[in-house]
């Protein structure tokens, strides 16, 4: 075959719809990284970033926002229920309202307080590992993955546990409104999700202010800056953003980091026997398949990145989930090493950076612990029980439908 007729490969294309792309996005990710790393999305007006550097500087310049939440959303979705819970959360905000808002809601979500969780995450673990065990086995994400985060979340806002059933189905239908692409009656969901959390939570507000508890919800209410409160709109559409953010990742954590160990049978063993690797291990895992795969900003200014010029008005998809198997910032990005030295914290990208870092980190990062630590202590004889691994359709929020493992 002549040198002309050599076939090429066609051009590499961000598609988070693909089947192929949802089971395993890493390949793109290195074909955009290496041959169009600041690359015009097939979506119009839309810029993917796929290496570390730009990730991080686009994540901690001032230069690069949110839109116009309520804007951006009404594109987006349209008007229904859904507009004025988003448009509010402080995940879509600038400062100053950003800044407000954010140092309200952390005065309820001290460093303290998390940590005194612990021994009550524990004791959720071992109740719903000893329901499994009489088993020998389980399906990891319905049985374990899901359940722990949403108790955690649960008992923190107050929700009542004969509620907790009603918000799984909830939980799916929000991931998928924030994929950069709409799934067809994503949109229709969401609006009906939001109505639906937005009457709970109202009627839950309503009920604590009548009768006070010490948890997250009832230190929200009665938080205070500077003569500042959360008005009641902004209290109810952060309390759907905790309970969305504060379950949803670490789910993800949870499944994708167990199906790392698993697939890794080198750093499973490593991690039983030197349990003082827990630490690095859960950054590990977060690191080499992040449970949040992109998030979005877009400039203030016209700009230029990668010799590509960003235009104001559009935006900009960073894709931490690349970033954190960039190759120019982690060495062989794409091996799963538990004692990988470059593991500190903040070093990896999976809780975001800059004034948006993810206020949930230390809570996620201790129900990682306390989940897969507990484990692969308990049951030294883990392993898949399938071959085929079902993903869930969203994809900003990557994780698994199911994982089958036996003991």
């Amino acid at each position: 075959m002549s040198a002309a007729a050599v076939p090429t490969a066609p051009p590499v294309e961000f598609n988070p719809l693909l089947p192929e792309f949802r089971l395993n996005p890493y390949p793109t990710y290195r074909r955009l990284q290496e041959e169009d790393p600041v690359h015009q999305s097939m979506i119009p007006g839309t810029w993917v970033l796929s290496r570390y550097a730009d990730v991080m500087m686009v994540l901690r310049d001032a230069r690069f926002g949110r839109a116009d939440a309520e804007r951006f959303w009404g594109e987006r979705l349209g008007e229904g229920p859904a507009l004025p819970v988003i448009s509010k959360w402080m995940l879509f905000r600038d400062p100053p309202d950003h800044t407000r808002l954010r140092t309200l809601v952390t005065k309820a979500f001290t460093p303290r307080t998390i940590e005194n969780l612990r021994p009550r995450v524990l004791e959720i673990v071992n109740e719903l590992l000893d329901a499994a065990h009489a088993d020998g086995g389980m399906d990891m994400m319905a049985s374990f993955a899901y359940p722990l985060p949403v108790l955690v979340i649960c008992e923190m806002l107050g929700v009542p546990a004969k509620d907790r059933d009603i918000f799984k189905s909830w939980s799916g239908d929000i991931a998928r409104i924030l994929d950069p692409i709409l799934m067809p009656g994503a949109a229709e969901h969401g609006h009906q999700v939001m109505a639906a959390m937005s009457e709970y939570f109202h009627d839950l507000i309503a009920h604590l202010r009548k009768h006070p508890q010490e948890n997250l919800l009832d230190a929200m209410i009665a938080a205070e800056e500077a003569g500042e409160r959360l008005s009641e709109e902004e209290l109810l559409a952060n309390c759907i953003l905790l309970f969305a953010a504060g379950h949803e990742t670490t789910v993800n954590l949870i499944g994708n980091g167990t199906l790392a160990l698993l697939q890794h049978p080198e750093q499973l063993a490593k991690l039983q026997k030197q349990p003082e690797l827990l630490e690095s291990a859960i950054e590990e895992c977060l690191r080499y398949d992040s449970p949040v795969q992109m998030t979005g900003r877009e400039p203030k200014e016209d700009c230029e990145i990668g010799g590509k010029r960003i235009q104001v008005g559009e935006r900009l998809f960073t894709l931490v989930g690349a970033a954190n198997r960039d190759p120019a910032t982690f060495t062989d990005p794409d091996r799963f090493d538990i004692t990988r030295t470059n593991n500190k914290h903040l070093t990896h990208l999976a809780f975001g950076h800059g004034i948006h870092f993810c206020l949930g980190a230390a809570l996620a990062r201790l129900e990682g612990q306390c989940a897969i630590g507990t484990l692969v202590k308990r049951q030294p004889e883990l392993r898949l029980q399938t071959e085929t691994l079902q993903w869930r359709d969203a994809f900003t929020l990557r994780g698994l439908q199911s994982l089958p493992v036996a003991f």
